[in-house]
């Protein structure tokens, strides 16, 4: 069972998300907080596998309460849920360790499978910002970045920009799943990242692979 905390303001939407959650065999909701100071106090008590997580938030907002949960909580996962669509937040979000990004446009069944899928170690983005950081960092000049990939890494690594699973990597690549997670745990190594979502926002910013 994967046990599920809702951060978010609004009472409408928390209500909402957790009838939508509470409907499916495999997932509960332990816990709701309106603010992230509220959060801060419950995750140590309730200790969730996920944590769905508001950018617009009371006192802190939701990037700066995930920055302070990775830091103690490191195998919580965090699924953002927002509505803001600028590459900044978005950038900002994953930096600072969290798993997913979704827009609140999302469908439900969506958001459902997000909560699966980030709790499998596999990153969630949102496709639009995908997208969107792919142009805003193709008008940029930056160089690109010196790395130490292997072509198959770089292989790898392309997948993951591409948002594939494991399994998906393996069947492309005809290579096993255990093959597939020693070439993604290198990688992060390589490139200094702790998710695969700061891998995909790696790879685009610094042009390592080829971009759909």
């Amino acid at each position: 069972m994967i046990t599920v905390m809702i951060v978010d303001d609004h009472t409408v939407l928390r209500d909402g998300l957790k009838s939508i959650f509470e409907m499916e065999n495999d997932i509960t909701v332990i816990g709701e907080a309106e603010s992230g100071e509220a959060a801060l106090t419950l995750v140590p008590e309730l200790k969730p596998d996920v944590i769905i997580m508001d950018i617009n938030l009371p006192e802190q907002n939701g990037v700066a309460i995930t920055r302070q949960l990775k830091n103690d909580f490191k195998e919580i996962k965090i699924l953002m849920l927002t509505m803001h669509s600028h590459e900044e937040y978005f950038m900002s979000a994953i930096r600072e360790g969290a798993d997913g990004y979704l827009l609140k446009d999302a469908p439900s069944d969506q958001v459902v499978e997000a909560i699966r899928t980030v709790m499998r170690g596999e990153a969630v983005i949102h496709p639009s910002m995908t997208k969107k950081l792919l142009n805003f960092h193709q008008q940029q000049s930056a160089t690109a970045k010196e790395t130490e990939l292997s072509e198959r890494e770089k292989e790898v690594l392309a997948c993951l920009v591409q948002g594939l699973s494991n399994k998906e990597i393996a069947e492309k690549l005809f290579i096993s799943d255990k093959t597939v997670k020693i070439h993604v745990s290198k990688i992060f190594k390589k490139i200094n990242v702790k998710s695969r979502s700061q891998a995909v926002i790696h790879a685009i910013q610094y042009q390592l692979v080829p971009t759909p």
